[in-house]
């Protein structure tokens, strides 16, 4: 078993589906959680699950509420141990019908998003104090990150970039205590699945069973993933016996890739 008691873990887009399965995951396992997303009933409900959380409603997409985030984050529970860069949003439509607008959106809030959070924590992360703790950053990317899907091109691009973020940062800080690394499910069964299905109704006629299995063909187990998977994965990289793996973009998806 992970033990994570001392550690303080801050968790983005913490509300719902897989920022939620995370939260319980490390607080089962002793981490201090810092919760951070949009909406704070969300927040206060996952919250209310953990043994010791703190809630933050930020906007990622902004640096100087990034900023905030942590300078709260620190003052509650002290410096931040673990980022789990989780917060993000995909939309779908064709290349041609994608706008400048549109296109910045999701941009914004996958790619510059992990690049804003991971900023604002990374004197904690760095800090050389007495704590023999671990330091992680891990970003909740995608296997639209690792290939290409059509009609969701801008996520694609943003999830490329988050692979690339961790690949980068790993080399960086190779020498320190800070291993950095991406988990990149398939098709995870959270609010955002729910949406992509109800889209695939409205668009195409489909029933949700349709709508579903056309999705899950990718994954040759036929199956979604579940947010608990993802979040054992995180709890996996977070434990000492990880220390080696940086660097890594860590398929979930049945074999796809």
């Amino acid at each position: 078993m992970t033990s994570l008691t001392g550690a303080h873990a801050l968790i983005t887009g913490g509300g719902t589906g897989i920022g939620a399965a995370v939260a319980v995951a490390l607080s089962n396992a002793g981490a201090t959680v810092t919760l951070a997303g949009r909406r704070r009933e969300n927040l206060d409900e996952v919250a209310a699950k953990l043994s010791r959380a703190t809630v933050c409603p930020t906007d990622v997409t902004d640096e100087a509420s990034c900023a905030a985030l942590i300078a709260h984050a620190r003052k509650v529970h002290g410096p931040i141990d673990i980022v789990v860069a989780n917060a993000g949003g995909a939309m779908s439509a064709p290349f041609a019908k994608t706008d400048l607008a549109k296109w910045q959106d999701i941009i914004d809030v996958n790619l510059t998003g992990s690049f804003l959070t991971v900023k604002a924590a990374l004197a904690d992360l760095l800090r050389k104090d007495a704590s023999t703790g671990p330091r992680r950053v891990i970003f909740i990317a995608s296997t639209a990150g690792l290939k290409g899907y059509p009609y969701v091109v801008p996520y694609v691009a943003a999830k490329h970039g988050v692979v690339g973020l961790a690949r980068g940062l790993a080399l960086e800080y190779a020498r320190t205590p800070l291993t950095v690394n991406a988990v990149c499910p398939g098709y995870v069964e959270t609010p955002l699945f729910d949406a992509t299905i109800a889209n695939i109704m409205k668009t195409t006629g489909r029933t949700a069973e349709q709508a579903k299995s056309d999705l899950l063909k990718s994954n040759p187990q036929g199956r979604a993933i579940t947010p608990e998977e993802v979040a054992n994965t995180v709890l996996w990289l977070c434990a000492p016996a990880a220390q080696s793996v940086t660097g890594q973009a860590i398929a979930m998806s049945g074999g796809e890739i």
